[in-house]
């Protein structure tokens, strides 16, 4: 009997996916493996099997802490009885709405929202972006978005019908904006409630559609928003302006709008969570005898840092309460971290040259450390020059 696998394995999910990532993986595998959609194929009927079987432990929290414990040997011999797949025993698996969705697409009910009832649902939500400094993010700003949204349509009140006309009732769904379907599944007769496809579920058909919305019961428009973001947002964050979205259905309440904030970077700050980091460039006059250097903060004024006397290069140095504030106390912020970098002079006027080689005279002559190695190993024949030519000779000659 061949090994079983892994049941995360089985749905492509992780060890720690949450319930609404399990039913995801499931829908999906169930909706491509299902014998009414694989008639006659015997790997897609025992694919669906074990994913269905997979998801049985999963979803269940008991079943899962068992399973994470003690793998499959957790339900070996104690399930034999309960029917099922395999001996394996599906009581307690909620498979309502994911088989609800599949059964709606076979046969036409018309997508996830289908096998729900004509009850009021909320409107969808809208999702936009807008661009801001470094700066703006750090401090906080208020910016001005430009959306296209739907309005009650003022010629009929939202209800789609032609004025002077009237709705009828729906005549598939007998007015209940309800259809029922019976399906002979692996799990016996299923019967699956939809929403009606002929009145989308409000149980009335509109005859004659208004001429300025064409029955939707909503009008486009054009609308420009103030977005405030708090000090501290960072990059990708969202800012939600609850119902301002779409509109809702059968009387449901509005989506919002989810306005993500895209932070421009900065040539001279780089921000990891509340903090901020930079490189400031030293001479190595200052690094070696230390002294005053301005650093450039994100608050635009320079702050005055006093360099201890032989510091080394990528010396890192903090600035207290310099960084990003905090989103839920703005008083408080991050600190700034610094790098100092000791700068190498590119070009030295004759004067410079001279006082340079003086100083390394004085700390250690380190300019005519190689010409006294060689004098000192001069007759080794293999330290100096001369010794590295005779040897090259006596190879080549």
């Amino acid at each position: 009997m061949a090994e079983k696998r892994d049941y995360y394995e089985v749905l492509g999910v992780d060890k720690n996916a949450d319930d609404a990532a399990l039913k995801a993986a499931y829908r999906k595998l169930a909706k491509k493996y299902h014998p009414d959609m694989n008639p006659g194929d015997k790997e897609a009927e025992a694919k669906f099997k074990e994913a269905s079987e997979a998801y049985a432990v999963l979803s269940d929290a008991d079943k899962r802490r068992q399973y994470d414990q003690f793998g499959h040997a957790a339900f070996e011999g104690g399930a034999g009885g309960g029917g099922g797949f395999g001996g394996f025993d599906f009581s307690g698996a909620d498979f309502g709405d994911i088989f609800g969705d599949i059964f709606g697409d076979l046969f036409g009910g018309g997508g996830r929202r289908s096998g729900r009832s004509n009850g009021p649902m909320k409107g969808a939500n809208l999702r936009t972006s807008v661009r801001m400094s470094f700066e703006e993010a750090v401090f906080g700003c208020t910016k001005e978005i430009e959306l296209t949204v739907k309005e009650t349509c003022k010629t009929c009140n939202g209800n789609g019908a032609k004025p002077g006309t009237s709705i009828d009732t729906c005549t598939k769904c007998g007015g209940k904006g309800k259809v029922v379907y019976t399906s002979q599944t692996l799990f016996g007769m299923m019967q699956n409630v939809q929403a009606c496809p002929d009145c989308g579920g409000s149980g009335k058909v509109v005859k004659e559609k208004c001429p300025d919305c064409r029955g939707t019961g909503y009008t486009s428009m054009r609308k420009k928003y103030a977005v405030e973001f708090p000090a501290g947002v960072d990059n990708g964050q969202m800012k939600r302006m609850a119902g301002m979205g779409e509109p809702g259905q059968n009387g449901g309440p509005r989506g919002d709008v989810l306005v993500e904030a895209v932070v421009s970077p900065h040539p001279i700050f780089q921000r990891e969570d509340r903090d901020i980091y930079s490189t400031v460039p030293i001479s190595f006059a200052t690094a070696a005898l230390g002294g005053e250097i301005m650093i450039d903060t994100v608050d635009g004024k320079p702050v005055v840092y006093e360099v201890k006397p032989g510091t080394a290069t990528d010396t890192r140095v903090r600035l207290r309460g310099k960084g990003v504030p905090s989103l839920r106390d703005p008083k408080s912020r991050g600190d700034h971290y610094v790098l100092l970098t000791v700068q190498v002079p590119v070009k030295l006027s004759g004067k410079a040259k001279e006082l340079l080689k003086q100083f390394d005279a004085e700390t250690g002559d380190t300019l005519h450390a190689a010409e006294r190695y060689r004098a000192e190993h001069a007759g080794d024949g293999d330290g100096g020059d001369s010794g590295r030519k005779k040897k090259k000779k006596s190879i080549f000659g």
